[in-house]
């Protein structure tokens, strides 16, 4: 027998009655079965409808063999009478996400004559993959018209035309199709062969937003967001964006000019910084030349600082210069250099006995091991001996 899709008759049906047909244990719980239902059954890029059946907790619906089966909790008595109730606030936000995909989708294939090849509805995020590249002029545009679409409050059309009629539409599919088609039509938007459940008007998606725009195989990846989830998104942006420019002493809309300031800035500091730190290094070499083989322990050295350290002792020093900076809780970056020396079987036998890895040049290597000073120590006072 086949399930009654109420969700087809009204997509915007919240509860409905219905009777268990049957209920069999499964990988998911228990695989449930009603005559009629208003559970939407994962399909075409939309996740299945979640909820209760007279309590018992729905967590997902699938379509296996021409049945909806509702993934239960706990089983259900077949026979018995059940009253379903749907996630409402999820499947209102699929239905907005599911149906302003719709409205882009149109509007890029009519524009642009590209087709959607990938769509995904995730927790997150909503993802559209198209067969051409889209300039950023291009998708604020398509952006633009698919949200005056939605102020238009455009009706939402589905019909199932017979095969003769079928040939004469202009539809959107990702496939060839045969026998009963479910056609989604926004007049004057898009017309697409769709088994999803939408809104009834384009005015409840209340709004579609892009956020990102990525090269994908031949064409393009745009990750956005529609309806409430966009808004929820925007607002906590918006927060954010609040907070910086409070920081800047910037107004919301001047926050990206206040960050670049900051950062050139920041990267002058830098520059003045490294530059004092270079000639406080070149000092402690000279205290150090001719010293032959050294072994410096340093606090709080970038990576750069090493090799700058390293570099300066090196040419001073008359021997091998290792530079070790961090701590025995958390390991030690090591720059270790020797003018005209050839360290690589040194780094070998170093990486092995104090646990780390790096590398470079035959004269001059850089890395990380996660030994103790102590240990350190010891293996250089071992090699010095050689």
């Amino acid at each position: 027998m086949q399930t009654d899709r109420l969700y087809y008759k009204d997509s915007h049906m919240r509860e409905f009655d219905a009777q268990v047909l049957s209920c069999t244990p499964g990988k998911h719980g228990y695989d449930v079965v009603l005559d009629r239902t208003a559970f939407y059954p994962e399909g075409g890029g939309q996740p299945g409808d979640t909820g209760t059946l007279s309590g018992v907790r729905v967590t997902d619906t699938h379509e296996c063999g021409g049945e909806i089966v509702h993934y239960c909790e706990a089983p259900l008595t077949p026979g018995a009478a059940v009253h379903g109730a749907l996630d409402w606030e999820r499947r209102f936000d699929l239905m907005q996400q599911h149906s302003g995909e719709h409205l882009l989708s149109g509007i890029v294939h009519r524009r642009f004559g590209y087709d959607n090849v990938g769509f995904h509805m995730g927790a997150d995020w909503v993802t559209i993959d198209f067969s051409g590249v889209l300039t950023p002029e291009e998708l604020r545009s398509v952006e633009q018209e698919a949200n005056a679409a939605i102020w238009r409050d455009i009706p939402a059309e589905i019909t199932h035309p017979d095969a003769e009629t079928l040939k004469t539409i202009p539809y959107r599919s990702k496939k060839e199709l045969t026998g009963d088609v479910r056609i989604v039509t926004f007049p004057g938007v898009d017309i697409c062969a769709c088994c999803g459940t939408h809104v009834t008007r384009t005015g409840e998606i209340g709004l579609v937003k892009i956020f990102s725009c990525e090269k994908f195989h031949e064409g393009v990846r745009l990750e956005l967001l529609c309806g409430r989830r966009a808004l929820e998104y925007l607002s906590a942006a918006l927060d954010q964006n609040r907070r910086v420019s409070g920081q800047l002493s910037a107004k919301p809309l001047e926050t990206a000019e206040a960050v670049r300031r900051a950062l050139d800035e920041l990267a002058q500091q830098k520059a003045r910084a490294a530059a004092l730190e270079t000639r406080v290094f070149e000092a402690q070499a000279e205290g150090l030349r001719g010293r032959g083989n050294v072994l410096l322990f340093e606090d709080g050295l970038t990576p750069d600082a090493l090799r700058r350290l390293g570099d300066a002792v090196m040419t001073r020093c008359g021997g091998r210069c290792a530079v070790f900076s961090g701590s025995d809780a958390e390991g030690y970056k090591y720059c270790v250099a020797e003018d005209g020396g050839d360290l690589r079987q040194l780094t070998k036998e170093m990486n092995a006995a104090l646990h780390g890895r790096g590398g470079g040049k035959p004269f001059f290597v850089q890395g990380s091991v996660s030994a103790s000073r102590r240990e350190i120590e010891i293996f250089f006072e071992t090699e010095d001996r050689k």
